[in-house]
Formats: structure tokens, C-alpha cells, sequence
């Protein structure tokens, strides 16, 4: 069988036609990728190429880069495109009873629960919270306890996880069981040192917080680093 340009199939078949005429509820999976996609390759037609992507997808997991890379027809800009829809309807589209946290200021970071519980720690916790595109909460994790020092805080632990989340950027934090909020010279370095290592990275440092008994401080807005 030939290769089967758009222009091949009756206009009232065409998907983006349908989604006119009949809306998008309508077209089945293929063609939603047809109609976002809009055409194919010189070798491959736009309708064989969506249904190869189409076999991907599953209401547990879309589809990552490297799947549709793989498929003939589909190259960077195609899976760029295909991963851009996937995200927007992630974004838009979680159950209202699902919580969302979004890091607009320091204060929002509070809302992560496993942070609120850092000020009654009794020995020092370093967390990573690694956050999408949005600004949305996708993990925290906690890096390392005990006494905080360089050697232990090693930014290929700090961003290891960031780079499997595939997050657009990180925050940091940790607690002073003293009680007292002033970042140390340690601190100050382990800071400085991350935020090199997310500027190679592309995953910027957003911020460092410090959590104690007495509130909270923001490295960022004391332009410590």
C-alpha cells in the first residue's frame, strides 16, 4: 500500500474537519494524534505513524520521549509537540480531590507536609523538592540526616532524583534542631555549590529554606546565593 497523504482522504474524514463538524469527543485516538500532528514524513503517512502512537497510550502512562522517538516518522518536534499536549492535559485535568502545590512564594513550601514536620526534628534533615514546569510539587525527598556538611551533601544525591523526575527546577531545605534560623558559613557554601551544579544541569536551584522552632528563612530573598 501506498504512502496515503491528508489530501487522499475525503475532506469530511480529514480530522481536524471532524473536530469542526462533530467536535473532538468524536475522532478516535489515532486521529486526535492525526489532527495534532497534521502530517507525516515523505516515507510514512500521518494516519500510520498516529496509530503507532496511539498503541502507546494507556490512562495510567502517556507515552515519554524515548518511546515516541522510536517510532518511524516521529522526530524531535513531532514527540516535542505530542509530550507539550500531554503535559497541558496533566495540568488541567487532575481530579478535583487531588491536592496540587504550587511554589509561588517561600511560605507555599510549608504546605508540604513532610517540611512542616522538619521544625520538631531533633537532628538535621536535608530535602530536595523537585517541581515541574508549573511550579507544581512533584516529590520531596530527604537527602541525607545528621550533621550537615559538604561531603555529605553531594549535588550528584541532590539531583539525581531531579533529573528521573524530570524536573524544571529544585528546592532545598533543611532544619536547625538549635532552633536558630542563621544560615551558617556551611550553609552558605553547600548553597552556592548546588546552584552551580543546577545552572550546568538546566535544573536550577529556585531557593534554600531553613526551618526551625522559630519560623523560617529564605537563602533566596537574603541573596545568599
Amino acid at each position: 500500500m501506498g504512502i496515503r497523504r491528508m489530501r487522499d482522504i475525503e475532506v469530511h474524514d480529514r480530522p481536524r474537519e471532524k473536530i469542526v463538524l462533530k467536535g473532538a469527543a468524536a475522532l478516535e485516538d489515532y486521529e486526535l494524534v492525526s489532527a495534532i500532528l497534521g502530517k507525516g514524513t515523505p516515507n510514512r503517512d500521518i494516519i500510520a505513524i498516529s496509530k503507532d502512537v496511539a498503541r502507546l497510550l494507556t490512562k495510567e502512562n502517556l507515552p515519554e520521549y524515548d518511546q515516541l522517538i522510536s517510532i518511524e516518522g516521529i522526530g524531535q518536534s513531532k514527540a516535542c509537540v505530542l509530550l507539550a499536549c500531554f503535559e497541558i492535559a496533566r495540568r488541567y485535568t487532575k481530579p478535583a480531590d487531588e491536592p496540587v502545590t504550587r511554589i509561588t512564594s517561600p511560605e507555599d513550601i510549608l504546605e508540604i507536609p513532610e517540611v512542616t514536620d522538619l521544625k520538631f526534628k531533633k537532628q538535621e534533615h536535608f530535602l530536595v523538592v523537585t517541581l515541574n514546569g508549573a511550579s507544581e510539587v512533584i516529590r520531596s525527598r530527604t537527602i541525607t540526616m545528621g550533621l550537615l556538611n559538604h561531603s555529605l551533601v553531594h549535588p550528584r544525591e541532590v539531583f539525581c532524583d531531579a533529573i528521573s523526575d524530570r524536573a524544571a527546577a529544585i528546592i532545598c531545605i533543611h532544619n536547625h534542631p538549635s532552633g536558630s534560623l542563621e544560615p551558617s558559613s556551611q550553609d552558605i557554601q553547600i548553597t552556592g555549590q548546588l546552584a552551580r551544579a543546577g545552572e550546568i544541569l538546566g535544573i536550577p536551584l529556585l531557593d534554600h529554606i531553613i526551618v526551625a522552632k522559630t519560623g523560617m528563612i529564605s537563602l533566596k530573598e537574603r541573596g545568599q546565593f
